[in-house]
């Protein structure tokens, strides 16, 4: 939301989380940039974004970052979000009220960057961007933008991201000046299979935005289900996270896959809280076992405020990060319990604290920190 974007300027540090003796490994990027966007695609290959239209890149699993050149146009900008297929192509969404939010896209490596998109709306903000990584030349996607002219603004592409189209839905309607997304991680909003939804906040609550289609493939591909069903038809349920005011609301989101035999456990996590009030536990944290229909808040929420939540499937934790801390939960976000740095392992007293976005294992914040948690800590 707008009072977010201007207002909050946080002093972001080294962060890192700890799970007995986990820790995050700190990598070196070359950019005093902040960083909200990043994106592991896998096989060593990941991508990070930030302000002054920076864009990095690895290929060997944050051995190297380096630095891609900047988009056309794009010094000024703040690339808030990235979603990468390869090591040669990914997409950044700048975000920023009207044309200053803008998709480059590159497909050689960020050698060069193509302008495919610019915000159409004078008064629009993207907030945040999904592909589906599996089809360089049709994969599909959606990007959120606050409401204008009274309903979210949801674009979709077919193409890998040439070519995008406005969405109409009534399911979408919202009042500008008390609902909007939140562009604080590019976890706003998620897609997988025939499910689509975002969250979103604000002075009239905090609200899980979902197609109605909500059973989904075992595999989370996004192939399975009718593209145009998919968006003809939007639900709205109430996410007890924050406090009502525009500072507040749920940030973050993520959905575990399908479990079962021939079960589906839909289970999701919510975060957020108000960002003005970064050591407050009240609403920061909320769960569902039901694709979003039913939310319940967080019995032993995080600790703070939280801008994102992912999670580790081989551990089977959620992990979320913010300004004061880093929280985990092993209950599919019931209950969350606060990570402290491990001196025995060299970490700094505030290591545990002031992370933005989650790609796991990768983790980005301010000055161009980035952390990689290691590999067999949550393991211990």
């Amino acid at each position: 939301m707008r009072g977010y974007r201007l207002i909050l300027v946080i002093a972001l540090v080294v962060a890192g989380v700890a799970l007995g003796r986990a820790q995050w490994q700190m990598q070196t990027s070359n950019t005093t940039a902040d960083l909200r966007g990043i994106d592991n695609v896998g096989n060593g290959v990941a991508w990070a974004s930030g302000t002054n239209g920076t864009v990095l890149r690895t290929e060997d699993g944050g051995y190297r970052w380096q630095t891609c050149a900047v988009p056309p146009g794009a010094e000024k900008l703040d690339f808030r979000g990235v979603q990468a297929f390869d090591a040669n192509t990914a997409i950044v969404m700048s975000s920023g009220k009207g044309d200053l939010s803008r998709l480059y896209k590159t497909t050689d490596g960020c050698h060069t960057w193509k302008l495919v998109f610019t915000n159409p709306d004078k008064d629009g903000f993207f907030d945040a961007i999904v592909l589906d990584p599996s089809d360089l030349t049709h994969s599909e996607g959606w990007l959120l933008g606050d409401p204008v002219r009274h309903s979210f603004t949801l674009f979709a592409t077919e193409d890998g991201g040439k070519n995008w189209y406005r969405q109409h839905n009534k399911g979408l309607r919202a009042a500008p000046d008390t609902q909007g997304a939140f562009a604080a991680s590019n976890s706003s909003l998620i897609g997988c299979g025939g499910f689509i939804a975002f969250a979103s906040g604000g002075k009239s609550g905090s609200f899980l935005y979902s197609t109605e289609e909500t059973t989904v493939c075992v595999d989370c591909t996004f192939e399975e289900s009718d593209y145009e069903g998919r968006h003809s038809k939007w639900a709205r349920y109430e996410v007890p996270v924050g406090t009502q005011t525009e500072a507040s609301g749920t940030f973050s989101i993520a959905i575990l896959n399908p479990v079962g035999h021939g079960i589906y456990r839909q289970a999701a996590v919510a975060v957020g809280g108000d960002y003005r009030y970064a050591d407050s536990s009240e609403h920061t944290g909320a769960f569902t076992l039901d694709a979003g229909k039913n939310w319940h808040p967080a019995q032993t929420p995080p600790h703070g405020y939280r801008s994102s939540v992912a999670y580790d499937e081989k551990t089977k934790t959620w992990i979320t990060v913010g300004p004061n801390g880093t929280d985990i939960s092993t209950d599919d976000g019931k209950n969350w319990r606060a990570i402290h740095p491990d001196a025995s392992l060299h970490e700094t007293a505030d290591a545990d604290r002031n992370w933005n976005a989650l790609s796991l294992p990768y983790v980005v914040g301010p000055t161009g920190r980035i952390g990689k948690l290691e590999p067999a800590a949550l393991k211990k």
